[in-house]
């Protein structure tokens, strides 16, 4: 191996540790679920995207070692070379009729649905304007375009500034397309963008619009459909991206739209086009959880009620959590070394949440990033709630920002 490159990996990751930066995961022993067994122990697990519990459900797991014993394991090829299983084509009617569009096209993750569509419908002459704490796979996937996008050049407006939205777009008239871009829940402060005020903007400045709505899929909407649902605002959204590896309890993500976006990201989507697809078991496991999530209310009610329910007991306790509206319940610590302290604190306390800092957070915003779920007892709550004070009063912190 070469020295010069592993002595500058050593270098760097010293370097991470010196700021309390450097990240180890954390093995789960045991199925995603409120209570789990991590490193050998049984903690309160506050950190899973399981939001519904569908990871576990007996009617999804069933499903899929149903189609396991009719379709195999593997698809055995990539999507239109020869991949495409009719339960795929299944499923991509099923979230086409669920998302009210179209047409879907599933990809193998949420990351790689945002780095195929980007690139594929912006060229040379067009602009993309993004929110400022959009999510990293929005990100590098408008890096990867050949469009205009940077914030130095002015393209990136304050976060849910609308005054500065507008500003851009009232700038930008002289591209050839403008692509207005937003997460639909903001996924470490648990915020959601003022969609309607958004596409508004976008149809006044002739733009449209792509929401990644990957943390409002299974939350937001009639029966979790998103925050094209949540706001009533169907037709009017040209690109949606949804996830099926959080709320869904599978893997994957998926655009929606027009049939002929469709058409255009089965030719132009570069992982779409060289990944091999979804073993057919997660498409089957799929469709199932999309038939609990349309005909189960429960699940989705359960996880409101646990989320509301942390968020009054935290307040109550003078936690700031940072004006959340969503199970994504961020706990404000400020200062990267507190919060990763706090998390290893927390796990001796018997709980896993996780520690958020530079840089997916900007420099002393660092937050322990909380997540109720469905699969939360009101004992798995209270227990939370008593390590975080705990480790809080032990710390000796303020939590408000500064």
């Amino acid at each position: 191996m070469n020295p010069g490159l592993q002595n500058w990996l050593s270098d760097e990751i010293d370097k991470l540790k010196e700021q309390h930066l450097y990240k180890v995961p954390r093995i789960l022993e045991s199925p995603a679920g409120g209570r789990v067994r991590m490193d050998g122990r049984e903690v309160v697990n506050m950190s899973s995207n399981n939001y519904l519990g569908l990871a576990n459900h007996p009617k999804v797991a069933q499903a899929a070692r149903d189609a396991v014993e009719k379709w195999g394991v593997g698809a055995g090829a990539v999507r239109w070379i020869g991949g495409t299983m009719s339960i795929h084509q299944e499923l991509e009617d099923r979230l086409a009729k669920f998302k009210s569009v179209e047409a879907v096209l599933v990809f193998t993750s949420g990351f790689t649905a945002n780095s195929g569509c980007i690139p594929a419908v912006l060229a040379d002459q067009d602009v993309v304007i993004s929110d400022e704490l959009n999510h990293a796979s929005i990100i590098d996937g408008v890096r990867l375009s050949p469009a205009k996008y940077k914030k130095s050049e002015g393209f990136v407006y304050g976060h849910k500034d609308m005054g500065h939205l507008e500003d851009i777009l009232s700038k930008a008239q002289g591209f050839s397309k403008r692509m207005v871009i937003t997460d639909g829940v903001f996924s470490m402060d648990g915020d959601i963008a003022p969609l309607p005020e958004i596409v508004a903007l976008a149809e006044k400045y002739d733009a449209f619009v792509m929401v990644d709505d990957a943390h409002a899929s299974g939350v937001l909407g009639r029966n979790g459909a998103g925050t094209t649902s949540h706001f009533d605002l169907y037709g009017r959204v040209d690109i949606q991206l949804g996830t099926l590896s959080k709320a869904l309890g599978v893997v994957g993500g998926y655009i929606a739209g027009s049939a002929v976006l469709k058409d255009w990201l089965i030719n132009r989507g570069r992982p779409y086009l060289f990944s091999t697809a979804h073993p057919p078991m997660v498409a089957a496991a799929l469709i199932a959880a999309l038939d609990v999530m349309e005909n189960d209310p429960e699940p989705m009610r359960k996880l409101w009620d646990n989320t509301r329910r942390w968020k009054e007991m935290l307040a109550a306790n003078g936690f700031d959590t940072m004006g959340s509206e969503t199970p994504i319940t961020p706990v404000y610590f400020g200062r990267e070394e507190l919060a990763q302290t706090a998390e290893k604190m927390l796990f001796e306390e018997g709980v896993y949440a996780l520690a958020i800092a530079f840089p997916t957070v900007a420099r002393g915003k660092a937050r322990i990033r909380t997540m109720p779920s469905a699969d939360h007892t009101e004992e798995d709550l209270n227990d939370a709630l008593k390590a975080f004070v705990k480790v809080r009063d032990r710390l000796a912190v303020g939590v408000a920002p500064g």
